[in-house]
């Protein structure tokens, strides 16, 4: 198989559709400056009660029974001086809405859609240690925390939820889980937690015991998450070395090793800014969880083919495919659980 070609927008960073070529960025920056910027960013949060800060907000009233709170991968790429994301940066918002496009597909199907514009930290950021790139994450979360607040406020309704990120968005996802999902009556409207592309840990869920890993194919209420990588992968910057992530296999939906060959894989799907499908391959891929690590192992393709591309992933990182090596499967599954948790809660009511 021939390596493969992604025209992408060069500000991508942890977009699972896009390829980056050529960037490397050189994160040199004082703790003041730091301090500086993050105060300076604080004072510029959003007001979500604007419609020209949400990518979608779809608060028509339609059939569709549930919604999507959905946290969009990194789009910017950061400058010397600039480690978040401004929300009038007109180039990186149609970056934004392109990448969120990419991915809507595989949730939308039975839900509203809602996705806000965030000052995102940018790609330069993940060049810096945790503890240097924690401020703008703060920052990024502040702004996902009050557009969610709105959200709830304003158009939820009562009505089920799947949260949603790729990346950084999975990131800022399980930062949700943790600090609002802790309310019982909130909980209870979780259909699931999708953090596909971020590591998630069992000393977190020990530290937040509301949080629940998914354990099969149809349970509700939990998170599923997965980072692709090679076979001869050992470290990665989602999975440091001495790190294990919880993992359940988009192909069999199980959490232990038991490999998925590639004849359970419905359908690698290759999506453009607008969501089409440019490319499909059904059995592109089998998988298998590597026990030491919790990574989900790729087999079936190759670095080569599937080339990591940014400085900061090591050759055999597949994180840029997680979420296109398994579209179908996933938008499948998205499906099973939104009908689970429907039927779950029709036959409670009706007792």
């Amino acid at each position: 198989m021939k390596k493969r070609n992604f025209t992408i927008l060069p500000a991508l960073l942890l977009s699972a559709s896009c390829i980056f070529t050529g960037i490397s960025v050189q994160a040199q920056e004082t703790e003041e400056t730091q301090q500086t910027e993050t105060a300076s960013d604080a004072a510029a949060l959003p007001d979500y009660s604007l419609e020209e800060n949400w990518a979608y907000c779809e608060t028509a009233d339609t059939e569709k029974e549930a919604d999507v709170f959905f946290i969009c991968p990194t789009v910017y790429g950061g400058t010397e001086d600039s480690y978040n994301m401004a929300m009038d940066d007109e180039e990186s918002r149609e970056s934004f809405l392109g990448a969120t496009n990419m991915e809507k597909g595989i949730y939308d199907e039975n839900s509203r859609f809602f996705a806000p514009y965030y000052r995102q930290a940018g790609l330069n950021a993940y060049e810096l240690s945790d503890e240097e790139r924690e401020p703008y994450l703060a920052s990024a979360y502040e702004d996902i925390s009050a557009a969610f607040d709105y959200y709830m406020e304003e158009y939820n309704e009562g009505r089920p939820i799947i949260l949603a990120g790729f990346s950084q968005g999975a990131d800022l996802s399980i930062r949700l889980l943790k600090e609002k999902f802790d309310d019982a009556d909130l909980n209870d409207q979780l259909i699931a937690c999708y953090a596909i592309g971020w590591r998630i840990t069992e000393d977190e869920m020990e530290e937040y015991p509301h949080l629940k890993f998914a354990a099969g194919e149809d349970d509700t209420g939990v998170i599923i998450a997965f980072n692709s990588e090679a076979e001869d992968v050992t470290s990665s910057l989602i999975i440091p070395e001495g790190t294990k992530t919880l993992c359940i296999n988009p192909l069999n939906w199980k959490t232990d090793e038991t490999p998925a060959d590639k004849t359970l894989n419905k359908g690698a799907c290759f999506t453009d800014y607008s969501g089409e499908i440019t490319e499909e391959i059904p059995e592109l891929t089998g998988t298998y969880i590597d026990p030491v690590r919790g990574a989900l192992k790729v087999t079936d393709v190759t670095p080569e083919e599937y080339p990591a591309s940014l400085s900061i992933f090591e050759d055999g990182v597949y994180h840029l495919y997680d979420y296109q090596f398994f579209y179908r499967n996933l938008l499948e599954n998205v499906n099973v659980r939104t009908e689970a948790y429907l039927s779950e809660n029709a036959i409670e009511d009706a007792a």
